[in-house]
């Protein structure tokens, strides 16, 4: 045998063995293993293995950092509560306009309406974006765990003990107008847990992901997706079906929050110039496709009450691209399915992946200017006019 197979074969051994162990878990003894784990990679190992560094530079950029003598100690006694990070409370109502008012809800007012988020939200101490990052990892940690739990945990006959619902109305909507509905969501909460709930209430649709490289996985996680009703699409070269599936009326979920690389289009996200893939906007306006942002997000536990976590599944805007009135539509409708993923997340931060490398492609002329600071060169200066 050779040595790839062989390693493809004890890999797969490897996370069964880790699943069927996940499996013999409950609620509580799961939060328990995940924050022992998240501690470990925290405050154990060396913080270059676990790219610490980059999960603080994107929250204190993203969130803002505030600098003081008391910062740690504050953290530890504002920030922690029952071992989970706290959550601010955010102004949630009338963020999500209706399918039918959507031209009452100009790009202006949302925009204001995010202004106004990012004026309530105090920077973060050095402690707060600590606290931050192992929220993060226990978060990650529990993802895995309910990831292998999910099938025997979460049936449509005891979903209602599982999720609960936000806006949902508009999502019902959107599904009942015949027309195509892409489904946006993205590093944060348990997306799996979003996407069994649109399958186990009958609204399946292709879901756009990267296969493993490993194939027996790749096949475990197949299966696991689509045991719901959902058809899997690989990311290699997945324009031609997702395009045949939008021309049928079918319906796409997929991850919106990908670096597009250079050739993306820019647009904020957290007050920075993210890469961002605008192909979405361009099938939603080729085939008139209505655009779902939606998150499932972890409750706090109640290891009492209920005998698995409990989640939100929301929708935090809904975009029809037959409501658009700007000049550059494109732009617009992925600066608006990225904003309302800004949203989501500041409703949970510790819930979002910030080792993910979100902004890692720059705009060329910053890009360029960083080029030259670094070579030591001082920047062109501007060439007289022909009237001086």
């Amino acid at each position: 045998m050779s040595r790839r197979p062989l390693r493809i074969w004890l890999e797969y051994l490897g996370f069964r063995t880790v699943a069927c162990l996940l499996q013999m878990l409950s609620a509580r003894q799961t939060a328990r293993l995940a924050s022992g784990l998240a501690w470990i990679l925290v405050d154990v190992l060396p913080r270059k293995w676990t790219r610490y560094d980059v999960a603080y530079k994107n929250i204190a950029c993203a969130l803002g950092e505030r600098t003081g003598a008391d910062d740690d100690d504050s953290a530890q006694r504002d920030t922690v509560y029952s071992g989970t990070v706290k959550r601010q409370a955010l102004p949630t109502s009338n963020l999500t306009p209706q399918i039918s008012d959507l031209r009452s809800h100009p790009p202006s007012t949302l925009n204001s309406q995010l202004s106004t988020l990012h004026s309530q939200l105090s920077p973060l101490t050095p402690g707060q974006i600590h606290e931050t990052i192992r929220g993060m990892w226990i978060h990650l940690f529990r993802l895995v765990g309910e990831v292998v739990q999910l099938p025997r945990m979460m049936t449509l006959a005891n979903c209602r003990e599982v999720v609960v619902f936000r806006n949902r109305k508009v999502v019902l909507e959107a599904f009942c107008t015949g027309r195509p509905v892409i489904v946006l969501g993205g590093h944060f909460g348990n997306w799996e847990v979003s996407m069994a709930t649109f399958g186990l209430f009958g609204m399946p649709m292709g879901i756009v992901g990267r296969s493993l490289d490993n194939p027996l996985l790749d096949a475990w996680f197949a299966k696991t997706r689509q045991a719901t009703g959902h058809r899997l699409i690989d990311k290699r070269g997945a324009a031609p079906q997702m395009a045949a599936m939008m021309g049928a009326g079918g319906n796409l979920g997929l991850l919106c929050d990908q670096d597009a690389g250079r050739k993306g289009m820019f647009v904020d996200f957290f007050g920075r110039p993210a890469s961002t893939f605008k192909s979405i906007a361009l099938m939603a306006l080729e085939y008139k496709a209505i655009i779902i942002v939606g998150y499932g997000l972890r409750l706090p536990d109640d290891f009492v009450n209920s005998r698995w976590a409990r989640f939100e599944i929301g929708c935090e805007e809904v975009i029809d691209p037959l409501t658009i009135e700007a000049d550059d539509e494109i732009r617009e409708i992925t600066q608006r399915f990225t904003s309302a993923l800004e949203r989501a997340v500041r409703r949970a931060p510790e819930q979002y992946f910030w080792v993910h490398r979100r902004w890692k492609s720059e705009p060329r002329q910053k890009a360029k200017r960083r080029s030259r600071n670094r070579e030591g060169e001082a920047p062109a200066e501007p060439k007289p006019s022909k009237a001086a």
